[in-house]
């Protein structure tokens, strides 16, 4: 659990509040007053501060401001018995995570709010302490994830080929770069190529370079993906999307670490450790004759299936937490938090894109949710109505009413000012090429 702090000059009150979060797993601090809770944060770490509002010599509007300023890090909750709708705005804006009014109707409400707190600053340290290319935690307690944790952590520390299985948006590249991680590569480059996001042209070009006048615009010799992880890890995504031609090459490659660039003669030495992914039942694609058996047995030496979201459903909530933690950060506005009432959106969905689907649609509720909780309408099922859209477009009889149906637009609008240019469209919808091609294929746009 957490350490908590709790500053109140009502002696019984504090007791109160040390016993009830006592009793739920907290190490907790008890003070008297506004600069006594100062000199203890000083001294000691602290998760949460749990604080009243009005004390004598420091109130908690200025110890919240002193707070932000010297121990951002800490989660505040306010309690009061005087509060008004105007000072419970002002401890927003100043970062309080939560405002509960005094006398409390009982310990469950403040142990949720400060459980909730404290899962929100474990998620943020998480992120903010990993360096780049790290990669987040794959599981928050799920059974059908700490299993997969558990052999992830076993085969990373040998160079056997992983072939990763899982429905679209599971989080296959996640786990790859948790091996890669936790790998003795870890210190080499991990490099990735998504087989479905290119023609197979590009594609061949892409993995093993070319040489100078290979074919019509090679200026130059340009090394290939598959070069450029010498050394470290090679992913190869949607690796069931590979062409018959491709296949073979790859095939070569696994079995003998040598290639030639295209257009070239010299062979090219391939020090890597092979990941591959997919979400397609390669087993049937080699039955039907689409895909090489032995290509299969030389990518399949360790596979690893990873669970559907709803198949671990112990992770939902903090995983929500710790990608929101992440959108948090890159739309600049941190503090952004899920309520309850968002948490009950989240938990009703079915979430068939799995995780990338729930980091969208918690991007897309950020974006159109005002303040720093997320409004529970924006994370309703894609097939619920969407009320808050312009009235102009809800007057439309063919606009879109969902989630996915404005996004299906979007991409649609996009391809047609595109000319049909992928790339172009991709750039025009501000997300990259592959994540297009995902949507493509999802909402079956060809």
């Amino acid at each position: 659990m957490s350490r908590v702090l709790v500053a109140d000059d009502e002696e019984g009150v504090r007791s109160f509040l040390a016993d009830a979060l006592s009793l739920d797993g907290h190490e907790v601090v008890e003070v008297a007053d506004g600069l006594q809770a100062l000199e203890a944060l000083g001294r000691e770490a602290f998760h949460v501060l749990v604080t009243d509002l009005k004390m004598p010599g420091m109130d908690g509007i200025e110890l919240l401001r002193r707070v932000r300023a010297e121990f951002p890090e800490v989660e505040v909750i306010l309690l009061t018995a005087y509060g008004t709708v105007d000072r419970a705005v002002e401890a927003m804006k100043l970062g309080a995570v939560d405002f509960l009014q005094k006398p409390l109707s009982g310990p469950a409400e403040l142990r949720v709010l400060v459980r909730r707190a404290s899962e929100r600053r474990h998620l943020r340290d998480r992120v903010e302490v990993s360096e780049p290319g790290e990669v987040p935690p794959l599981t928050w307690g799920s059974p059908a994830m700490k299993a997969v944790v558990d052999v992830i952590g076993r085969v990373a520390a040998t160079d056997a080929t992983v072939l990763l299985l899982g429905e679209s948006g599971v989080g296959k590249e996640v786990a790859a770069r948790a091996i890669h991680a936790r790998s003795a590569r870890r210190k080499g480059p991990f490099v990735a190529i998504n087989c479905a996001a290119l023609s197979e042209n590009l594609l061949e070009s892409e993995l093993f370079g070319h040489e100078k006048g290979a074919f019509t615009g090679a200026a130059a010799r340009k090394r290939g993906k598959l070069e450029l992880a010498e050394g470290g890890t090679f992913f190869l995504d949607e690796a069931g999307e590979l062409k018959p031609d491709l296949q073979a090459r790859l095939l070569r490659v696994l079995q003998e670490r040598r290639f030639e660039r295209v257009g070239g003669t010299q062979l090219v030495h391939a020090d890597v450790r092979w990941i591959a992914a997919t979400n397609q039942d390669l087993q049937a694609r080699v039955a039907s004759g689409h895909f090489r058996a032995d290509l299969y047995y030389r990518l399949a030496v360790f596979p690893i299936r990873l669970p559907a979201l709803r198949d671990r459903p112990e992770d939902l909530v903090p995983l929500a937490q710790a990608l929101l933690a992440r959108v948090a950060h890159d739309l600049g506005r941190p503090g952004l938090r899920l309520d309850e009432p968002g948490i009950r959106a989240l938990r009703a969905r079915e979430w068939p894109g799995n995780v990338r689907e729930l980091g969208n649609a918690l991007e897309r509720a950020a974006i159109l949710s005002d303040g720093l909780v997320l409004d529970a309408r924006w994370l309703e099922a894609p097939d619920a109505p969407v009320s808050g859209d312009p009235p102009g477009d809800r007057d439309r009889p063919d606009a879109p009413t969902s989630m996915e149906a404005l996004e299906r637009d979007a991409i649609r609008r996009a391809l047609v000012t595109a000319g049909g240019n992928r790339r172009l469209a991709a750039e025009q919808l501000g997300i990259g090429l592959r994540t297009l091609y995902e949507k493509l294929k999802r909402f079956d746009l060809g």
